[in-house]
């Protein structure tokens, strides 16, 4: 089976690009299930409601997050009437929302998504390694395959918790830097690792955002705030074959998309 992971999807280019992208990638592809990072979907920082029902429409099966997951405040409010939006495993207890969730495909397979988010350089929650131990021990006897979303900052982070679940689950997939790196692999367990996916919104930007309003930023070291850009939009992501009776992955390709106006 194959499964698609959308990089980070920032604002209203954004989501733009996965309106009019998505169906043929799907289609070309042949796509089982679809997960997409959302935490950056409402002006670059967090998730709405109404943005939540927009994705959904797209046909995206899975919404993963990570530290901006909270910037919208009514989140906290609607998350846990979604059971396929998903914020980081490892908040501490008591958060509101799930950080796993178990999908049926159309094809009739089970898959297990898990959100889990880095403490190198981020806020400090629960151990990612340790609390990745228990949602796969949650999920493992409903399915073999199961995909994580790692959203860190550190390659080094990102690399050892692949490391550390190859032969365990079906993919690791960073997150969150917003840069798409060149190492997808299949690890020898039969992982399949990337350490970023990338970013799906304008490339005519820092990270996303206004190139003027990101150097003012560095240029001063005073706060200000930031807005999405909206000229050169790309999807990216990545592409995952699995084998459903091992739950190995036998293949990992990058996407890069771009949306001609």
């Amino acid at each position: 089976m194959k499964i698609l992971l959308i990089g980070d999807i920032v604002g209203k280019p954004g989501r733009r690009v996965v309106n009019r992208l998505l169906p043929d990638i799907v289609c070309q592809h042949e796509i089982d299930l679809v997960i997409a990072n959302c935490e950056n979907a409402a002006g670059g920082f967090g998730v709405t409601r109404d943005i939540v029902e927009e994705l959904y429409r797209c046909n995206i099966d899975v919404l993963t997050s990570g530290n901006h997951i909270w910037d919208k405040k009514e989140v906290r409010e609607f998350i846990e009437d979604y059971e396929t939006l998903l914020r980081p495993a490892n908040y501490p207890e008591g958060s509101p929302g799930g950080g796993s969730a178990l999908i049926h495909t159309f094809s009739g397979n089970l898959v297990g998504v898990i959100n889990l988010m880095g403490r190198v350089f981020m806020q400090l929650l629960d151990c990612p390694f340790r609390v990745a131990e228990r949602e796969i021990e949650k999920l493992k006897d409903k399915t073999s395959i199961i995909i994580v979303d790692m959203h860190a900052e550190a390659t080094s982070e990102k690399q050892a918790i692949g490391w550390f679940l190859d032969g365990r689950v079906s993919a690791v997939l960073g997150t969150h830097t917003h840069v798409q790196t060149a190492d997808e692999k299949i690890l020898p367990g039969g992982t399949a690792y990337i350490t970023d996916v990338g970013m799906t919104g304008p490339f005519d930007s820092i990270i996303g955002m206004k190139k003027d309003l990101i150097l003012k930023r560095f240029l001063t070291s005073i706060p200000n705030k930031f807005d999405v850009a909206r000229r050169d939009v790309w999807l990216q992501g990545v592409v995952i074959d699995v084998d459903e009776d091992s739950g190995k992955s036998v293949k990992i390709e990058r996407l890069n998309v771009k949306l001609e106006d």
